[in-house]
């Protein structure tokens, strides 16, 4: 499926960001193929003039879709969403909206930020902390994070037969960040006994084609 003007999709990715990982997924949720443009992170490539003229910010992802460049993936999920309205990942109810974005919310905006690339370089160049030090930082934050997201996937009673996922019968946008962060997670060695019921959520959705394709594994360079 090309954009509206006829070009192909493009997205501006990094396959271990996480941020990249839920446009990934929510591409191949909507059945948009889209070609994955590699910007090396640990290379400071997002930081180069090149990158910086389409995207200001200088991060990753970054959506060529439609004649347009949409950054940040909850932007760019949001726009999906709206583009190809089925299926959808937040629902029209507002109630239930409101509930589906507080605990997409709870990755992407209490976890995953404090615990990307650009502040793990901060804590280690700037503030000196070395790497049990930074490992402590991720797994404090994720832990934090996973708890409350823990307690609030029971009481909306996720993870059983009538509602396998977090979004409830099928994925919505709380799975979309729940998977790359548990792949986070356990790239950094982060215990996840605390968390039964989001492990078993994650494994239900990495059975899924949408997640399986978009896994870090399928977009890491050669050698």
């Amino acid at each position: 499926m090309p954009g509206s003007d006829g070009n192909p999709v493009r997205l501006h990715d990094y396959y271990r960001s996480s941020a990249a990982y839920r446009v990934r997924i929510a591409l191949n949720l909507k059945g948009i193929a889209f070609e994955s443009v590699p910007v090396n992170l640990l290379a400071g490539e997002q930081r180069g003039l090149a990158f910086r003229a389409i995207n200001p910010q200088g991060l990753v992802p970054l959506l060529e879709m439609d004649g347009m460049r949409i950054g940040q993936s909850l932007a760019i999920i949001d726009y999906l969403d709206a583009r190809v309205p089925d299926p959808a990942f937040v629902p029209r109810d507002p109630a239930a909206r409101a509930r589906q974005l507080a605990l997409a919310l709870v990755v992407a905006c209490d976890i995953h930020p404090i615990n990307n690339v650009r502040v793990l370089r901060y804590l280690g160049g700037e503030l000196g902390a070395d790497e049990p030090a930074r490992e402590a930082w991720i797994g404090h934050w994720v832990r934090e994070g996973f708890a409350a997201l823990e307690a609030m996937a029971a009481q909306d009673g996720a993870g059983t037969a009538a509602r396998p996922y977090l979004g409830g019968a099928a994925p919505g946008i709380a799975d979309i960040c729940l998977v790359p962060q548990m792949y986070n997670a356990r790239r950094f060695k982060v215990a996840l006994d605390d968390f039964p019921l989001l492990v078993r959520i994650d494994a239900a959705l990495a059975a899924l084609p949408a997640f399986a394709a978009a896994h870090p594994d399928r977009f890491a360079p050669e050698g």
